[in-house]
């Protein structure tokens, strides 16, 4: 909204100084600025809030005899609620938001918050076990991957002219001139991307402080890469695809870090607040999101490598649990306890330190992935 009054405000009177409004980076860094003093700002009222309506986490019962989890059954959850409104409104109010690249990353975001919101309200304040059953969370994943993949494949020329020829393609890393055609494959790729994504940040969000702060790395890296893919002399530069206009998604990407840090005011252990899914879910959808429409899939397992991990470790221990059940009649655990972060609380690090440790090796991955776009 400010985007074009200011733009309007320009025109009509042509006010010095103006002018600023219109750079990406400049509104990057006031929507950064923005979701931060947000967050500080919502963020003790929506926690006052929950603790007032008992809206708290439940006891996992099988991490009661582990140190750090003891005291955290009633903590408040559903603190997803900050991280939203801390990201959609500076997004809204900063970006272009009539940009289809700021449209869609807006609504998928939106979408599996509301997906989270459902879980954690049915499984926190109507007492359901499970929380929304697995199959009807699945479809809401997959009805977006589809509005997404959908608006991406039939109607590229929301995007611009040029979008026509990169609409299914994909940057394969480390690799030039190279792109990868997914052709009809490209709209069923875009759902499991979405879907494998959110819940892959859902299984992360299980320390304090974790979720959360990995996300907030991926997140600053996406923001160069977004602001790079939108600007032809370094798209050119770099020998990446250009894509016009998707330089506005570093606004959101911006928003998302302040958003990020602040909700970290709160989550850092110990945690005041949990986001629950629906932070977890909309987070996970946003970076899922971000990765399709910039063109750089490929580059999930790289940048998200702590996600992939979490979710590896419970694809194996579930799979080596069966085996071992069904050829020796009992099942054996490959590790202590999934997801991964789980494994290590069990063989005795603190929780802070588990954290500390997964955030190097976020960061360490986010220079992996840039430093792709130079090996190219």
């Amino acid at each position: 909204m400010i985007y074009f009054l200011t733009r309007y405000l320009e025109q009509a009177f042509a006010p010095p100084g103006f002018g600023v409004f219109q750079y990406v980076w400049f509104r990057s860094a006031a929507a950064a600025i923005t979701a931060l003093l947000m967050s500080f700002l919502i963020g003790p009222r929506i926690i006052d809030a929950l603790q007032r309506r008992q809206i708290g986490e439940q006891e996992k019962l099988e991490l009661a005899t582990t140190g750090n989890h003891k005291g955290k059954a009633g903590t408040p959850t559903m603190g997803g609620l900050i991280i939203l409104a801390a990201l959609l409104a500076p997004t809204l109010l900063w970006a272009n938001v009539l940009n289809p690249y700021v449209i869609l990353i807006v609504l998928v975001t939106a979408w599996l918050g509301g997906v989270g919101f459902v879980d954690d309200y049915l499984k926190v304040v109507k007492k359901f076990q499970k929380g929304l059953i697995g199959r009807y969370k699945i479809i809401g994943q997959v009805s977006i991957g589809l509005v997404l993949g959908g608006s991406i494949v039939f109607f590229p020329e929301w995007f611009g002219t040029s979008f026509y020829k990169v609409s299914t393609l994909t940057t394969i890393p480390f690799a030039k001139n190279i792109n990868l055609d997914f052709g009809w494959l490209y709209v069923p790729m875009v759902v499991l991307v979405i879907t494998a994504t959110s819940n892959a940040v859902n299984l992360t969000d299980g320390l304090d402080g974790l979720a959360i702060g990995t996300v907030s790395i991926a997140a600053l890296a996406l923001a160069a890469i977004c602001y790079v893919s939108g600007n032809a002399k370094f798209a050119n530069y770099l020998n990446i695809m250009h894509l016009r206009g998707s330089d506005e998604l570093t606004v959101f990407c911006a928003a998302l870090v302040g958003a990020g840090l602040g909700f970290m005011w709160f989550n850092a252990f110990p945690a005041q607040v949990f986001m629950g899914d629906t932070g977890s879910l909309a987070l996970g959808g946003a970076l899922g999101g971000l990765c399709i429409l910039v063109k750089k899939e490929l580059l999930l397992p790289i940048l998200g490598g702590v996600f992939f991990a979490e979710t590896l470790s419970v694809i194996l221990q579930v799979s080596y649990f069966r085996y071992t059940k069904r050829k020796y009649g009992e099942g054996k655990r490959l590790l202590k306890m999934a997801p991964l972060h789980h494994h290590f609380e069990k063989s005795g690090w603190h929780e802070s330190k588990i954290v500390v440790r997964f955030y190097i090796i976020a960061v360490l991955l986010a220079i992996i992935t840039l430093a792709t776009f130079k090996v190219r």
